[in-house]
This record gives C-alpha cells, structure tokens and sequence, in this order.
C-alpha cells in the first residue's frame, strides 16, 4: 500500500475505507505546487468561449443571481470588488498542467472522474450553503475561504433562487483553508465556502449519474442494437362491445413481443463504455491547422510516442476498448498497449506496435490524441 500525497500521507486503501462515501477530511498542504497560476483574466477569457460551461454568480441586497457564459467582456469588467464568484467547468480541457492535476487522482477509476472545475471569488464571494450529489475534492488555490460543514438532513432551499442555496444551515465544523489545502466531502453533505481574500477554488469533481438518467440513456442505447422480428397481429379478432377499451389479448401479445427484450453483463458492460466516455455536448475535438500525413505521423510517434488529446478518455473492460463514446477495433496482441494508454494516457515508442498504427493514425486525424511533443 502506497501513501499519497494528495491523501496528505495517506493509503488510498484508508482513505477508501475510512471516509469516502462517508465523512469529510481536511488535508493541510494537499498540493502546493499548482503549476502555472490560472490568473482572473485567463479565467474570464475561457469564460467568454463558447464551447466552455461557465457561471456568474452574485449576491446582493440579499438575492441570489446567476449568470451563464459566454460573457462578454463589458459584464465582466462591471463587476464589484466583493461578493461574486465565477465558475469554470472542465479546465482541465484546456491547460495541461491543470489535466495533470485531475489525473493525479488515479487513486479512483477513471470512470467516476468528472472534470476539475476552477471558481475565483474575491472577499465575500460565495455560493451558498449548498450540498453536491456526489464526491468532491475542494482544493484552495491562492488567497484564503472559511469552510463551514455539516451533516445536516434538512435540505430546504430558497424559495425562488436561481440556485439550491439550503434555507437552514446548521454549521458543525469550520475549516479556513490556505493556498494548498484541500478538503474532502461526501455526497450530499452541506458546506458553505466564502472567500476571505482572492483566490480560487479547484473542484475535483465525481460522476454520480442517478438510477434515472442511468435506465433512460440504456434504454436509448438498447433502441439501436434491438431486433425484434414478427408484427403485431389478430387474425382471430371478434367485434368488440366496448370499441375504446384496450383488450387483454392485445396487452397479452406486446407483452410478450416485449418480453424478447434481454440484456446481460457484456451488454452492460457495453453499455457503460459507450457512456461513460461520450464527450459532454459542449466538448469539441478540432483537426490540426497542418495535418502530418500517413508517413509523417508514424514517423512521429515512433520516435516520440502519442499523448491522449486533454479532452479524451479511454476506459476498458479486458479487451473491450471504447474511446469518445465509440468502441475501438483493437488487434489481440495491442490490447495491453491499448490498455496502457487508457490508464497512462501516453506511450512510449517501444510501446507501439506496426498493427497500431492505423487506428492510431485514425484517431490522430479526429483529434483524440497526437504524437508526444506536439501537444
């Protein structure tokens, strides 16, 4: 069992054990080193993009307002000195250093990773006492935030607020974290953060679809890959008393037309992979401005290796591949590659193989991934 740094020394084994899913855990010096700081006006720049979720949120004169991007740059420049907070959704898309923080937390499956979210608030700036449905590792980047905490079961909101700020909040614990401090919180456990000087919040956020979402988007999948043969038919039909009525024998039939519908482990498994790696519909992959072509690519690689592009995952099940929300046609013998770009998300040149290179020529002119260096 290896000790963590981010765990502040802790096993991932403990930390799976003991508080995930169950209690908060405050992390003093989590990670100092950020890389290059992610200053306002980048933010607000990203934030203007149009292929960026970002949010505006204020509170004045005792009301809560949201805003959504793209912004243009007048409003942001209108601003107060105190009492607002803008949000990033999924920087990690667009600056290395920042995927390189998101992917550090290794120590959980890739398939439960979100984004890293980046808000800044200056004094005051805050989103009210709320609670997420899911994990979320709250890392405090410059500046300083008070974090109050609690385990409340009382989730009344705000009438009329454009935002789930809780009614009655009922602190337990108070937390003021500095830069490189980071807090853990379980799903659904109430936390309200106010920044005390300028500095920004890095949200390492989970996925934690519902059961809802989860049957909807299977059944959506089941719709392209169900054939079900035959027609509805009544060739013994009587004339009916009670022409509106819906007859057993009809109920009886679709039932049973229905009842071909199955599914099993690989179907599921099938499922998931097509799920859990389809982009968000904001998220966009873009050809080089220069192309390398079929030689100059291959070339490439063998001697730099391939990186995956910042928006990409790739997630398996033994030798079942997916990538983007589609499936990947992988020789026999690639699968342990394959499997090593997933988990790495980069290989080295005595890594590739000749069988691999038309897939990865394939997915280096969609955009997925490009020879190392050219990043």
């Amino acid at each position: 069992m290896k000790a963590i740094d981010l765990l502040g020394g802790m096993t991932a084994e403990t930390f799976l054990q003991d508080y995930w899913h169950k209690k908060p855990l405050l992390i003093r010096g989590a990670l100092t080193d950020v890389g290059a700081p992610v200053d306002l006006a980048w933010l607000t720049e990203l934030s203007r993009s149009e292929d960026v979720e970002s949010r505006l949120i204020e509170f004045k004169q005792g009301k809560w307002s949201l805003e959504r991007g793209p912004f243009r740059p007048g409003r942001l420049r209108r601003l107060p000195e105190s009492d607002w907070t803008i949000l990033v959704q999924n920087v990690n898309h667009h600056l290395p250093h920042i995927a390189d923080i998101l992917w550090r937390f290794d120590f959980m499956p890739y398939a439960r990773l979100d984004d890293l979210m980046i808000s800044y608030a200056p004094p005051g700036g805050t989103v009210g006492p709320h609670f997420d449905s899911y994990d979320v590792f709250l890392l405090q980047v410059g500046g300083s935030k008070r974090w109050q905490i609690s385990s409340q079961q009382d989730e009344a909101f705000v009438e009329d607020a454009p935002i789930k700020v809780l009614k009655d909040f009922r602190m337990e614990e108070e937390f003021v974290l500095e830069h490189g401090d980071m807090l853990y919180l379980p799903p659904r456990y109430a936390h309200y953060g106010v920044a005390l000087e300028p500095g920004m919040t890095y949200s390492i956020g989970f996925r934690a679809p519902s059961a809802q979402e989860l049957a909807t988007e299977f059944l959506v999948y089941l719709q392209d890959r169900i054939c079900i043969e035959g027609r509805y038919a009544d060739p013994d039909l009587c004339p009916p008393q009670e022409p509106a009525r819906l007859d057993d024998s009809m109920v009886n039939q679709v039932g049973r037309i229905l009842s071909q519908i199955s599914w099993d482990r690989h179907t599921v498994t099938d499922f998931l992979g097509h799920y859990l790696t389809e982009p968000k519909p904001h998220v966009f992959y873009e050809a080089r401005d220069e192309e390398l072509d079929e030689d100059e690519f291959v070339a490439a690689v063998t001697t730099a290796g391939v990186v995956l592009d910042l928006k990409t995952l790739i997630l398996y099940a033994n030798d079942m591949l997916y990538c983007n929300g589609e499936a990947l046609s992988v020789a026999g013998g690639d699968v342990a590659a394959w499997q090593q770009l997933a988990n790495r998300r980069r290989l080295s040149p005595s890594q590739l193989s000749p069988t691999m290179m038309p897939l990865l020529l394939e997915g280096y002119l969609a955009g997925w991934w490009q020879p190392a260096g050219s990043e």
